[in-house]
C-alpha cells in the first residue's frame, strides 16, 4: 500500500484561511469581469485570468493543494505504465464488436418475429 495515500485529512486554520482567500480572489475576479462591462474585453479577460491564477497559486499552498499535486503526479506516473492498443488492434476490436452486435440484433429480431407469429396467428386463433 502506498504510504503517501494514507495521510491524514486534517486542515489547519492557515489552510482554511488560504482557501477562503482563494475563493474570495476568484469571486472578486468574476465580479470585476462583469462589473466593468464597458472596459476593453482584453483588460477584463486579463483581470479574470489573473484572479484565477492567483486563486490557484493560493490554493496550491494548502494541504489540499499538496495532496492534489501528489495525486496528479502519481496519476501521470501510472498513465505511463498503461499499454495502449495499436490502431490495428483498435480497428479489429471495433469491427468484432460491430459484427457481434449485428448478429445479436438479427437473432433477437428473428426471435421476436417468431414469437409474434406464434401469439398472433396460433394462440389468438384458437380462441375463435
Amino acid at each position: 500500500m502506498n504510504v503517501k495515500a494514507e495521510q491524514s485529512g486534517k486542515s489547519g486554520a492557515g489552510d482554511i484561511a488560504k482557501l477562503v482567500l482563494a475563493v474570495l480572489v476568484l469571486a472578486a475576479g468574476l465580479f470585476g469581469f462583469y462589473w466593468y462591462a464597458d472596459a476593453a474585453q482584453l483588460v477584463r479577460l486579463g483581470g479574470l485570468l489573473g484572479s484565477i491564477a492567483i486563486a490557484v497559486v493560493l490554493a496550491n499552498f494548502t494541504g489540499l493543494g499538496r495532496r492534489l499535486r501528489n495525486f496528479l503526479a502519481e496519476s501521470q506516473f501510472e498513465m505511463r505504465k498503461v499499454v495502449w492498443p495499436t490502431r490495428d488492434e483498435t480497428v479489429k476490436t471495433t469491427l468484432m464488436v460491430l459484427v457481434v452486435v449485428v448478429i445479436l440484433a438479427l437473432m433477437l429480431g428473428f426471435i421476436d418475429l417468431v414469437l409474434k407469429k406464434i401469439v398472433l396467428e396460433w394462440l389468438l386463433k384458437l380462441g375463435k
